[in-house]
């Protein structure tokens, strides 16, 4: 079964960083174009970016700039860099293998999720 194991989360105050880290033991990341996604309580999940089977990538507007994706294939992880966080980018953070990259789309691939990383920023 595929699971997704999503880490890196934590307390900051605005401005900071934070480095998430997205490991799947059942998924070869080199193969998939992946996506981060959040959701902020009350709220429904939204992708915030994602990149390619290779190093295309793309980010939602409100995080464009600030958020930095990329993979590491040969330790089969994906990150997301978090720069200049604010609170509004207070939520659990997801990641999940993308159907397609190039619909511009990022519907996920799998119907399972993890647990996902709490992010929390506040002062």
């Amino acid at each position: 079964q595929v699971q997704f194991v999503e880490s890196g989360g934590g307390l900051v105050q605005p401005g900071e960083s934070l480095r998430l880290s997205c490991a799947s033991p059942g998924v070869i990341f080199s193969g998939y174009a992946v996506g981060w996604y959040r959701q902020a309580p009350g709220k429904q999940r939204d992708s915030v970016a994602a990149i390619s089977g290779g190093t295309l990538t793309r980010y939602a507007d409100s995080v464009k700039g600030r958020f930095i994706i990329s993979r590491d294939n040969a330790k089969n992880t994906i990150y997301l860099q978090m720069n200049s966080l604010k609170p509004e980018d207070t939520a659990v953070y997801y990641c999940n293998a993308l159907r397609s990259y190039f619909s511009g789309r990022d519907d996920p691939l799998f119907d399972n999720w993890g647990q996902g990383t709490q992010v929390t920023v506040s002062s």
